[in-house]
């Protein structure tokens, strides 16, 4: 079993048909342990309330798209343990504390973590922290 740190980018595409979505589901076979910052949580209900402000989202279906991905096996890491680590990556790298978090999780746990961000896998990608990371579409 593989394990992978999932960014907001990917758990909303489980939800959600957008680009990428497909490889996203793949994630959610038995062959992948997926872990992920509490930050999730807050990232996706921010990404539900802009597609429900945006009239292209129901109240209803955002709740329960949140109810859905509460029941999804995810192991949920704490950030605050992390954040003084995600603050450095992020100072280091030019990048947001938020997704440097999704990082240091996956640095923390050994292991890469995934995104659908094309602008987080562009400044990444050919830099000493592209070990930890893997672009959905490479799924």
């Amino acid at each position: 079993m593989t394990r992978l740190v999932v960014d907001a980018s990917v758990a909303v595409k489980w939800f959600l048909p957008e680009e990428h979505s497909i490889n996203a589901h793949r994630l959610l076979s038995e062959d992948y342990q997926l872990l992920a910052p509490d930050l999730l949580w807050v990232e996706v209900g921010n990404a539900l309330w802009k597609r429900h402000r945006r009239g292209q989202l129901a109240r209803g279906d955002a709740r329960g798209i949140l109810r859905d991905l509460r029941r999804l096996p995810l192991a949920i890491h704490p950030s605050g343990p992390l954040i003084g680590m995600a603050l450095d990556l992020a100072i280091r790298r030019g990048q947001t504390v938020y997704d440097s978090l999704y990082l240091a999780v996956a640095i923390a746990r050994r292991c890469a973590m995934v995104t659908a961000d094309d602008n987080l896998y562009q400044v990444v990608k050919d830099g000493p922290l592209s070990r930890h990371l893997v672009w959905v579409e490479d799924i």
